[in-house]
Formats: C-alpha cells, structure tokens, sequence
C-alpha cells in the first residue's frame, strides 16, 4: 500500500499473510479474510474481468454467479467476446494501452466496485500497472487469479445470507491442542 509501488506480489511476499480468517465455512473466513486486511466486498455494482486466454474458460462461471448476484459486468474485448458467447450480459470497455475513455478512467470515475484482472507475461503485467494503482488507490477490490476471484464471488454470496461472527480461536478446535 505504498505509494508508486505495484500491488503485485514478488516471490518473497507470496507466502507472508497479514491477517487471517477463521470460520466453519470457506466463504465466510475468507470474508473475514478480506475485511480484516481492509478490503470491503461489495454487494453489487460493476464487476470489471479481464483475463488471460488460459483462464476464459473459467471466468465464464465466476461472470454467471456475478450476473446472477445482480452485478453489472463488464470486459475488455476479449474477454467480452467470450462472455458474450457464453450467454453473459457484458458490456466492452478499452485496455488503456487502446485510448480513452478506458479502464482506469472508469475506475476514476467510480464507475467499477470489483476488479477480476489476470495476467500473463512482463509486458501484461507492466500495462496493467496503472490499472492495479488505480483500484488500489480508490479502494476497490482487485483479485489477480481465478482462484482468488472465485473465492471473492463465494465470500460476496456469504456476506448476503449469512452473519459474520466472532468466536474464540479455540471454539473452532475439538479437544485439545
């Protein structure tokens, strides 16, 4: 959270963890995951999605729960196209590398509440680097695997039908330690 510096992970990062969730359910510990480091889901809005071809396939189901969550979605032309084949409701906005009125210019103006962003290569990752600023900068989510989108989609659906508790470390455990 540095300013200029890029929100994505080097090696020696990957494995350090500031805060932790704990729960009997994956959705809501990865919940409370989220908004213990700060991260506040949204329970609707724009959903923007723009992945790498080798994940397409797989954001097909994370756009459709995201649809069906009442979120608009929208994608760059790629990965738009695809969506759109598949059934999904998308709307196409421009990689900033295409000209304006672009990405960044939506997320400025506080048209994007969630970002799904995958990315592949030095030269992908570098484009895509005033994207991350920016929605690190306006403080909206931003989930750099499927995986990790997958996760958010699940944990946005506890978040709608289920309270969040607080427990006792111990309560989570049978017998003892």
């Amino acid at each position: 959270r540095l300013p200029g510096v890029d929100t994505v992970l080097g090696p020696e990062m990957k494995s350090t963890g500031e805060v932790m969730g704990i729960d009997t359910d994956f959705a809501r510990a990865f919940a409370k995951a989220q908004l213990g480091g700060g991260v506040a889901l949204p329970g609707g809005g724009t959903a923007f999605v723009s992945v790498r071809d080798a994940d397409k396939p797989g954001a097909v189901g994370v756009a459709r729960d995201l649809v069906a969550s009442g979120f608009r979605v929208i994608a760059t032309g790629g990965t738009a196209r695809m969506l759109g084949e598949a059934g999904i409701p998308v709307g196409t906005v421009r990689k900033v590398l295409e000209g304006r009125p672009h990405i960044v210019d939506a997320i400025k103006s506080g048209e994007v509440d969630l970002v799904f962003n995958t990315t592949e290569g030095a030269t992908a990752m570098r484009d895509s680097y005033s994207l991350r600023r920016e929605a690190l900068n306006r403080r909206v989510p931003y989930f750099t695997t499927l995986a990790g989108a997958r996760a958010a989609v699940r944990a946005m659906g506890a978040l709608r039908t289920a309270r969040l508790e607080v427990a006792p470390l111990q309560s989570y455990f049978n017998g003892p330690f």
